[in-house]
């Protein structure tokens, strides 16, 4: 059974490895964006219960399944039910660049239009990853990464499977 969690900066291919993955594996999949914010605006995080609530719900109705997020918290909750866990810990640089490319992702916005429209917004994020220290930063990532017992990985490039 595979229970794996992926995490990283935005921008550095989790959505596109997830998908992979589950493709792959015929594994289903959780991206933690859709249940870590409120329908408000500007968005506002739910409540750490509430979306561990959620995650708990989708752990527990499937034998083997891939998570995949930038929220430390949430990934924490996840992490006694995991087997494995991947980190991409790609470049700031690489990041953006991802960004600026990344396909219109639906199941976010209702248009690429939209999607583009939070772009400059995401550019700033993405490039404060190695100074903040919150739940999202390189810090915590690292911190989770180092102290996870299971299997894990860490890729520094977008060459990464195969």
């Amino acid at each position: 059974m595979k229970k794996i969690l992926i995490f990283g900066n935005s921008g550095s291919g989790k959505s596109t490895l997830y998908r992979e993955i589950s493709i792959a594996d015929d594994l289903p999949h959780l991206d933690l964006d859709t249940l870590a914010w409120q329908p408000t605006n500007p968005p506002e995080r739910k409540s750490l219960a509430e979306s561990g609530k959620a995650i708990k719900e989708f752990i527990s109705n499937h034998e083997s399944w891939v998570i995949e997020g930038c929220y430390t918290d949430l990934l924490e909750i996840a992490a006694p039910y995991s087997n494995e866990i991947i980190y991409l810990n790609l470049p700031i640089e690489l990041c953006i660049r991802n960004a600026k490319n990344r396909p219109w992702e639906p199941h976010k916005y209702e248009s690429k239009e939209a999607q583009d429209a939070n772009l400059e917004m995401l550019i700033e994020w993405i490039g404060q990853y190695n100074q903040r220290q919150d739940c999202f930063s390189q810090s915590a990532h690292e911190g989770f990464y180092t102290h996870y017992a299971g299997k894990k990985t860490e890729y520094t490039s977008n060459e990464r499977h195969t």
